[in-house]
């Protein structure tokens, strides 16, 4: 199984929305580029929404049906780890390796030095086209990152094998490894080293997705230098391409650009540096179109957007315990945040203006925007209630859904 050249993971927390996206993929499809859909749902996701991971492959193929769509797609198994990864190996063919906990964690140093034996060429100057400035390292740094990542590396090669036993073989799916979510960014050194050890341990890695210099905060633009995120995009560019030809891992091995933030300021980045080297991208976003759903009940008015202001009533009140696990990628300020009463006298209109993100208009609250983007619990405990309003105002809904997806993420990434 071999990744295409542009994938675009999209999550469905209460899987409703598959048609609707979709259809984004097919306005896009019409503007002349091919956009192959991946729809992601990580653990703790079905934890919190009480969902099992079938129920995202079903959704897919009821979407992928509707609209005879007749490129690929895929269902990943998002954020896996040894521990999870068997309730999702039935029903996915794209898993998210994520070896973040074993990243900073010493390594033996027979390990080391094992390592560094194998791979003398990391150590002086590894001649890699296209890095922004060449590349120098001491044995001592090398060292050093080794002993930083390889427990890492051998943590994806101990999940990947698991997954290639139960799934007939590595060719039979498509593995992803996710450092994303650690302190700071990985270098051009330190990436080389880490794509060196995924092929000692014999990791097909398709995708990988390493930090990123900036913030990439739930559910609005990077925070960051734009100057330094085209600088590190494009030479990590520059390094897998490197890699591939020098460890022998796949040829479809491409970067990806994780988190659920939406990351409007980089797609121009992304769109040249991709017409610049040919290569492909994995983008991936989370939680925006449960945002969406949102948007498109408060719109919808009567019980639609009752349940809208309530849900927002309720994250007010457990503002500490919703925002708590997700401190390090949102930026709440509470003094922005209105009033439960407020909110309570706003129209749909307005409650839409409010949360939907357009940059530059003038009712939108980043803050607002990022509570909810963490309150979709709230919503996943109305049960029936709230799954029964995405019924009964699907249109509205799904016009949200798609027109998000295409008009915001897809058309400024691909097309401009």
């Amino acid at each position: 199984m071999t990744i295409e050249k542009f994938t675009f993971g999209v999550g469905d927390r209460f899987a409703h929305q598959g048609r609707a996206q979709l259809e984004a993929f097919r306005k896009l499809e019409a503007d002349g580029v091919v956009v192959v859909p991946v729809w992601n749902k990580s653990n703790r996701e079905h934890t919190f929404i009480g969902s099992e991971p079938a129920s995202v492959q079903a959704a897919a193929k009821a979407a992928i049906a509707s609209l005879a769509w007749p490129h690929g797609w895929h269902v990943d198994a998002d954020h896996i780890r040894l521990e999870t990864v068997d309730r999702f190996i039935a029903t996915a063919d794209f898993f998210t390796i994520d070896v973040a906990d074993s990243i900073g964690r010493p390594s033996p140093a027979a390990d080391v030095a094992a390592f560094l034996a194998r791979h003398p060429e990391l150590v002086g100057e590894p001649s890699v086209a296209g890095v922004s400035s060449p590349i120098r390292t001491t044995r001592a740094q090398v060292e050093a990152c080794a002993g930083k990542y390889l427990l890492a590396a051998r943590d994806a090669g101990r999940i990947h094998a698991h997954i290639a036993a139960a799934k007939g073989g590595a060719a039979n799916f498509i593995a992803e490894v996710s450092m994303d979510e650690t302190d700071a960014p990985q270098t051009p050194p330190e990436l080389l080293v880490i794509l060196a050890a995924l092929a000692d341990e014999g990791v097909r890695a398709q995708t990988i997705a390493p930090k990123f210099t900036g913030r990439f905060n739930k559910g609005v633009d990077y925070v960051g230098d734009l100057r330094q995120f085209e600088r590190e995009f494009n030479d990590d560019l520059a390094v897998i391409a490197h890699a591939v030809k020098s460890y022998g891992l796949p040829a479809s091995l491409k970067l990806s650009v994780h988190s659920g933030s939406d990351k409007f300021s980089l797609y121009p980045i992304i769109r040249r540096a991709l017409a610049r080297t040919g290569a492909g991208v994995h983008l991936k976003t989370a939680g925006t179109t449960w945002l969406e759903e949102l948007i498109g009940l408060a719109e919808a008015g009567g019980a639609g957007l009752a349940l809208a202001v309530e849900i927002y009533a309720h994250a007010l009140d457990h503002i500490d315990e919703l925002c708590g696990p997700y401190a390090s990628v949102i930026d709440v300020d509470r003094s922005r945040l209105p009033s439960a009463a407020e909110v309570a006298a706003w129209s749909g209109t307005r409650y839409a203006n409010a949360l939907r993100h357009i940059p530059g208009h003038p009712e939108f609250n980043a803050s607002f925007r990022q509570l909810l983007h963490v309150s979709f619990k709230l919503a996943a405990k109305e049960g029936r209630r709230y799954l029964d309003l995405l019924v009964a105002n699907e249109s509205v809904v799904a016009r949200n859904v798609t027109e998000n997806l295409y008009a915001r993420h897809l058309r400024p990434l691909f097309v401009g």
